[in-house]
């Protein structure tokens, strides 16, 4: 695995030890950032189950101003340290150790809206338009956003729910993207900063 694009590009990215943990394949990757992309000016990433903190790290590569990992298990985070370092973006870079859930919580409190969100669950886990409306009640999308699911292809996401419309779903294998774009559907505040580098709770 590495870096596609952008100031980091080329950057080796380490895997987590051991099959629990499915990075995304660099040819997903680049088709990812393909749709989305290919680049940005600036705005806030959560990448939330990060795994490696590949896409979270390509983000920042490619012009984000900074983004938040959060993985639940203690290998990833570990991971997720290196390759931010590794990659160059450590000091745009906040690393949590929690369950998604919680840390949407946690994340609420803070006031802060992300223009872009990745969610590259377990393939078990299907139920990430019922996280996209969590997320989005909690306030942390900014009008606009861009939200990547990658999941199994078997599995078939609404096109709408919600604030939420399908912009594009593409199957590449076993795995399947979908990329959705999120309105507002009443007024939020959507701003907010904060310090901190790397941390075991968001």
């Amino acid at each position: 695995m590495r870096v596609i694009a952008g100031s980091a590009k080329g950057r080796p990215l380490k895997a987590v030890p051991g099959m629990n943990t499915r990075p995304t394949t660099d040819k997903v990757k680049e088709a990812i950032f393909s749709m989305i992309g290919p680049f940005f000016d600036g705005g806030l990433v959560l990448d939330l189950f990060a795994g490696t903190g590949g896409l979270g790290i390509e983000a920042l590569s490619r012009g984000a101003d900074r983004a938040i990992f959060v993985d639940k298990e203690k290998q990833s985070v570990d991971v997720v340290r290196h390759n931010t370092t590794a990659a160059g973006v450590g000091d745009r870079s906040e690393i949590y150790r929690n369950d998604a859930q919680r840390a949407i919580k946690a994340l609420a409190k803070r006031g802060q809206a992300f223009r872009l969100v990745f969610l590259d669950p377990p393939y078990r886990m299907t139920n990430m338009d019922e996280m996209l409306e969590e997320i989005a009640t909690a306030g942390l999308l900014e009008d606009g956003a861009s939200i990547v699911v990658e999941h199994d292809a078997a599995h078939v996401y609404p096109e709408q729910f919600g604030g939420f419309k399908q912009r594009k779903s593409v199957k590449y294998g076993d795995t399947a993207v979908t990329i959705y774009s999120f309105r507002q559907l009443t007024t939020e505040p959507a701003n907010g900063n904060d310090g901190g580098e790397e941390h075991d709770e968001a």
